[in-house]
């Protein structure tokens, strides 16, 4: 079994261990030199900020198994299995187009339910993509403009286009590791669902007499299973979880710690302010 995948912003890792030296400096300045009412409601400031950075730059991320990928966000959680995403792409933020529902192998845009969940792990310039798309036109355009006729030679116009931050590559390689795991959990998944169902078919020998041999991924299931199983790979019913945590619906809940820590110490400052 793999282990999962992390995936997170480098700058916001920075700007929280940056942040929470800079609160421990403070709040111990306080305690050594703070004895008035002014103090201690700077120190109640402080952690309300610090609660701010956690939630904001400390939570974030995407994490990605072996059955499904969760998004983890400034206050929720959103947890959907693999065969469940239909597209990953990039906006301002990585998106994750999610889709659930339906018969078993159903295209994505069949299914019951979508919904789209943005990820703030992972964030993504427009405004320079577009500004780099902008001027390598104008440097076409020109090129064009100037090239040198005669002599029987055709000239290509040089395209000079700004090189992508490391941000916007990692943010692109993210998507394409995503997309990559998706897609071989969805194929799996038809794989997995055709091999329970032929086993039982072969059991009441009818759907096994009616299905001709080599025609699809379901009547090659029961000679991929005893290949997997001679090999000592997973037995079919422990393929068959394995598709059914992959086709897990999306499922959002908010998070209980990333709650208290805004709530309390917003508590703990309103406290200070009014004693």
């Amino acid at each position: 079994m793999e282990k999962p995948q992390t995936f997170r912003s480098p700058t916001a890792v920075v700007i929280w261990v940056v942040w929470l030296l800079f609160a421990v400096g403070n709040w111990i300045d306080l305690a050594v030199q703070g004895r008035d009412h002014l103090s201690v409601v700077a120190a109640a400031v402080l952690l309300l900020a610090t609660g701010v950075a956690y939630v904001t730059a400390q939570r974030p991320r995407i994490i990605a198994d072996n059955t499904g990928v969760t998004v983890r966000n400034p206050l929720r959680d959103h947890r959907i299995g693999w065969a469940g995403v239909a597209k990953i792409d990039l906006l301002d933020l990585l998106r994750v187009h999610c889709a659930w529902g339906g018969p078993p192998g159903a295209a994505p845009g069949d299914r019951d339910h979508h919904k789209v969940i943005s990820a703030w792990a992972v964030h993504y310039s427009r405004r320079r993509q577009f500004t780099a798309d902008t001027k390598a036109r104008r440097t076409a355009r020109r090129s064009a403009a100037v090239m040198p006729m005669g002599f029987g030679r055709s000239y290509e116009p040089v395209t000079a286009r700004e090189p992508a931050s490391a941000a916007e590559a990692d943010a692109k390689r993210v998507v394409r590791l995503l997309s990559d795991r998706a897609t071989a959990a969805r194929a799996e998944a038809v794989w997995a669902s055709g091999t329970a169902e032929i086993p039982g078919a072969q059991a009441t020998g009818t759907a096994a007499e009616t299905q001709p041999a080599g025609t699809g991924t379901a009547a090659r299931g029961p000679q991929l299973a005893e290949s997997r199983a001679a090999t000592g790979a997973e037995p079919a019913g422990a393929t068959a979880i394995a598709a059914a945590n992959w086709a897990e619906p999306l499922t959002s809940t908010w998070s209980r710690r990333a709650l208290a820590a805004l709530v309390i110490p917003a508590l703990i400052l309103l406290v200070v302010c009014l004693v």
